[in-house]
């Protein structure tokens, strides 16, 4: 039986969150924001590496949505990091 796209881009995904929990508990530093920062950017890596070259499928295109989404969480706990690292008092 053939593998589609669709789910080989979802094994590689799986793949790459369990690398990342196996790695971060191994290093004693598994955090949910951590976690899901790397898992992010893995997913991002696994979009570009995976994306067609003619025909965008419709199940690519509504990874946009979820791109963005990552996005603005990944931007909120940007905000949160710094917003810690300030003195009290800035904002």
């Amino acid at each position: 039986m053939v593998t589609s796209r669709r789910h080989r881009f979802v094994h590689a995904q799986v793949g790459v969150m369990l690398v990342a929990a196996l790695i971060l508990s191994l290093l004693d530093s598994l955090e949910l924001e951590l976690f899901f920062v790397i898992s992010l950017i893995g997913f991002l890596i696994n979009v570009e590496l995976t994306a067609p070259v003619h025909v965008t499928p419709q199940w690519r295109r509504r990874l946009l949505w979820v791109i963005l989404l990552g996005l603005i969480a990944f931007g909120y706990i940007v905000v949160q990091r710094i917003l810690e690292i300030l003195p009290p008092g800035v904002f």
